[in-house]
């Protein structure tokens, strides 16, 4: 198969045609550094970007060394502006977005008793679907106030990417579908008829979340909708109005994933999702991708020559021990032979005097020295070290010792290298994974353009580490072997 297309970062973050930059994929797969790298990348080569992003684990303040991010865009600092550019970053508060079109579109009369009422707190902080529709909400008023030459969205972590473009359209629904209608009815209608149609038409409903939660959430539900009235329709359209926005010509989306099966699987859906609401798919950004610099060493080859190495290390260790071989430089005399100017052999009472202070012991007729306590405790007979004990360990600078040294070298040396082999071997395998995996979503989708990134060795924490991503998204040559390499 031939090589993916590659994605070229650089010339579409440059476009002044490109307004919106949306990072999308499943959770985990690095899409809050990529938006962060992509902004700062941008800003540095001159455009006024702002980053919006969702993760509430707030990774994206800490790599930007500010102390906390709200619904308010903060301007970074330590960005390069040489080239006229500026970074802001701000995080989503999905409560305070809610609360600020509650105060855009209704009195405050009507504002005051919308925010205070308990049904709307839940709903604002935690609603399923709330993240989301609040995220394209935001996204509407900053494209809207035509501050900044570039937006870069972070999408909400989910368990599906997908969940990123249904929920904006569940709740509208929600808040201006049947359901809303019908409890909207008894304030309509008025009076002990209108609560008598409710008790007729949602006899059920309302018996078990009684049981449940008694009555009064069904009067704040009440209450919410009565105040609502007016609001309803707002937010259908505003979701309508922010989904042409991310269908028009200056948005682009960037799937981004890892080299993983489930992720790139849950990628190909999102492509093709888009696909089917004709929204702007730029291209793919697959994230921690490992590379090697000896690629043309397989992980087989490196599995036989480990083994190969390990045999050899195994079979000198089965040999003799180089500190047990004799030092021929001090092989002992053999028996009988003497110096000949020791006279201790001639004349054994000139022996006895030079002798260290010992004692002599007869036992049993047998003559043997037992050595004085001034030997520091050792009661041994030197005659029962034999004339081989000076042989068993080679003096210090002798050939014997030198090749002993560099024999434990060359066994340390083998062993190493046996166990970097396989290290490399298990990394090639992790290639192998990681090239089938790609290869499988291009033959797929051949027209989706990827950028490879290299995984780090740490986590991104300041703009250092954010530049090194930003660079390896603008490289692109890929990262991964292509089938002909």
């Amino acid at each position: 198969m031939d090589a993916a297309r590659a994605l070229e970062v650089d010339p579409l973050i440059d476009d002044p045609e490109t307004r919106i930059v949306v990072c999308c994929g499943s959770g985990g797969v690095g899409k809050t550094t990529t938006a962060a790298a992509l902004g700062l990348r941008a800003a540095e080569r001159g455009r006024k970007v702002v980053v919006l992003t969702i993760d509430p684990a707030r990774r994206l303040a800490q790599s930007m060394g500010i102390d906390s991010l709200d619904n308010v865009p903060r301007r970074v600092k330590g960005v390069d502006d040489t080239a006229g550019g500026e970074l802001h970053a701000m995080m989503l508060d999905m409560k305070r977005t809610f609360d600020e079109i509650v105060e855009a579109h209704a009195d405050p009369e009507r504002a005051a008793a919308i925010l205070g009422n308990p049904f709307y707190q839940s709903l604002s902080a935690g609603f399923a679907g709330t993240q989301e529709y609040m995220a394209m909400e935001k996204l509407g008023q900053l494209r809207a106030r035509d501050e900044w030459d570039l937006i870069v969205v972070d999408t909400p972590p989910s368990r599906s990417a997908l969940d990123f473009l249904d929920a904006p359209k569940r709740l509208g629904s929600f808040l201006d579908g049947k359901l809303i209608r019908v409890l909207l009815a008894p304030a309509k209608m008025g009076g002990r008829a209108g609560m008598k149609f409710l008790n007729v038409g949602m006899s059920m409903m309302t018996g078990a979340l009684g049981k449940l939660l008694g009555g009064q959430l069904l009067k704040d539900v009440q209450t919410f909708v009565a105040a609502m009235d007016s609001m309803f329709g707002g937010f259908r359209t505003r979701a309508d109005a922010t989904y042409r926005l991310l269908q028009a010509p200056g948005t682009a989306f960037l799937v981004v994933a890892a080299p993983e099966r489930d992720a790139l699987r849950e990628a190909a859906y999102f492509v093709e999702r888009l696909a089917a609401e004709d929204m702007p798919l730029a291209g793919l950004v697959l994230n921690r991708v490992h590379g090697s610099g000896a690629v043309h060493l397989s992980a087989e080859r490196a599995l036989a020559a480990a083994e190969d190495l390990e045999l050899a290390a195994d079979s000198a260790n089965d040999g003799p021990d180089p500190d047990e071989i004799p030092d021929p430089e001090r092989t002992p005399d053999p028996e009988g032979a003497h110096d000949p100017g020791d006279t201790s052999a001639a004349d054994p009472a000139a022996a006895e005097n030079l002798a260290e202070a010992r004692i002599v012991d007869q036992v049993d007729g047998k003559v043997g020295l037992r050595n004085s306590p001034d030997t520091h405790g050792r009661s041994e007979s030197p005659a029962s070290e034999g004339p081989g004990s000076e042989a068993s360990a080679p003096e210090a600078g002798s050939p014997a010792a030198d090749r002993a040294t560099a024999d434990r070298t060359d066994r340390t040396v083998d062993q190493l290298t046996a166990g970097l082999l396989r290290l490399h071997a298990e990394r090639m395998q992790l290639l192998s994974r990681e090239k089938r995996t790609r290869d499988r979503f291009t033959a797929l989708h051949p027209e989706v353009a990827v950028a490879e990134v290299a995984a780090l060795p740490g986590d991104v924490h300041d703009l250092a580490g954010l530049r090194s991503i930003g660079d390896r998204l603008a490289t692109t040559e890929p990262e991964l072997p292509t089938t002909g390499a």
